[in-house]
């Protein structure tokens, strides 16, 4: 089968193409690029160094603070299935934090915005607890939101109580060690690699996993069973499993820059998975060989033999249990490992970088290669 058609074949199984969304970004940010000049010289000029990643960089005189903004997803349609929205609000940050945090900038403020279909005050009650409980975890202050009612415009599960979309814009500034932003331009074959696990499908690729539970339950796949190795923790049924909130990062990599450790990059897993978002800080005509990352979820890789999705198209789509990566010096790998293990984080050296333009994931599938 050509790469072609195996790519048409998945995006009808997902229902949306990785590539067509890469390049309809791409073409997004060279219109943004095109109002840069405005603000030349003035408070807020953006920087031009982090294309390819998911924030940016604004200057005020001396002080760099990094933007960007995010959304949840169609993970929404699992909470309204499940009639469960507390913890919703991990998931708002960890897209928005966790993607300032890969550039060097430590969150401190979010703004988000509820449009809804019609407005229910104990689901927005649920919505913001979390986020609430979410923001003490990542000590980020809530300054801004609005709720907007906009009826038929907003669709979602049948019979729940409320359907939404939930979008937020956080901002951060740049740690105190760092002299610019983390953009990838240091990294240099011989610099290891570590990887962060986590513990939930995050806030990506739900569209494909409710296509394939879809399939194979049916219309109420969210009430069909789990028995997945790790159901203890997960949950019993498949709604509950995929409502698993996003684990946020940000605090960890905080803490290896606070400790002094050496980061060149780091890279936020999301959709894409690990080769596609890796590359967008591989920017020296460097490439990496992952030969210990951790093993996928065991729910990815039920999902992944229900949908008879190949192990390279699962490692883009998903996770596969890998929330972050970071480079940093081989001498330095462990120690990165350590802080963050006292952080309460899963980590572990994964890798190194290498000199060919390629990323080469050795898991217990077999050899995936991705092209740069």
């Amino acid at each position: 089968m050509s790469q072609t058609t195996a790519a048409s074949d998945l995006k009808a199984t997902a229902g949306y193409s990785i590539e067509e969304g890469n390049a309809a970004s791409r073409n997004a940010y060279n219109w943004a690029k095109k109002t840069f000049s405005t603000r030349v010289g003035k408070p807020g000029e953006p920087a031009q160094d982090l294309e390819g990643g998911f924030s940016n960089e604004i200057r005020f005189g001396n002080e760099r603070l990094g933007i960007g903004s995010d959304g949840i997803g169609t993970k929404i349609e699992v909470a309204e299935r499940v009639d469960r929205y507390d913890t919703l609000g991990h998931d708002l940050i960890a897209m928005v934090a966790d993607d300032l945090v890969v550039a060097g900038f430590i969150p401190t403020n979010l703004s988000n915005i509820i449009d809804v279909n019609t407005l229910n005050y104990e689901v927005v009650d649920e919505l913001m607890r979390g986020l609430h409980d979410a923001a003490q975890f990542s000590s980020i202050a809530v300054t801004g939101g609005e709720i907007a009612e906009l009826g038929n415009r907003i669709g979602g599960y049948p019979g729940a109580r409320m359907n939404f979309n939930w979008c937020s814009t956080a901002v951060g500034v740049l740690h105190p060690s760092l002299e610019k932003p983390l953009s990838g331009a240091n990294v240099r074959a011989g610099q290891a690699v570590v990887a962060l696990r986590s513990p939930s499908f995050r806030s990506n690729g739900y569209s494909l996993a409710r296509r394939v539970l879809t399939k194979a339950f049916g219309e109420e796949w969210h009430k069909a069973s789990y028995s997945g190795a790790d159901a203890d923790v997960m949950g019993a049924t498949w709604g509950e499993v995929m409502l698993a909130p996003s684990l946020i990062f940000a605090p960890g990599v905080t803490a290896v820059l606070d400790a002094g450790l050496p980061l060149h990059a780091a890279a936020h897993i999301t959709g894409g998975g690990v080769a596609d978002n890796f590359k967008r800080v591989l920017k020296s005509g460097v490439g990496a060989e992952l030969d210990n990352l951790f093993a996928p979820l065991p729910a990815m890789s039920q999902l992944a033999e229900l949908g008879g999705i190949s192990p390279a198209d699962a490692y883009l789509y998903w996770n596969m249990g890998n929330g972050m990566l970071l480079v940093t010096d081989a001498d330095q790998a462990e120690a990165v490992a350590a802080e963050l293990t006292a952080k309460g984080y899963a980590a572990q050296v994964a890798g190194r970088i290498i000199s060919e333009p390629t990323i080469t994931l050795k898991v217990g599938a077999g050899e995936l290669r991705y092209d740069i």
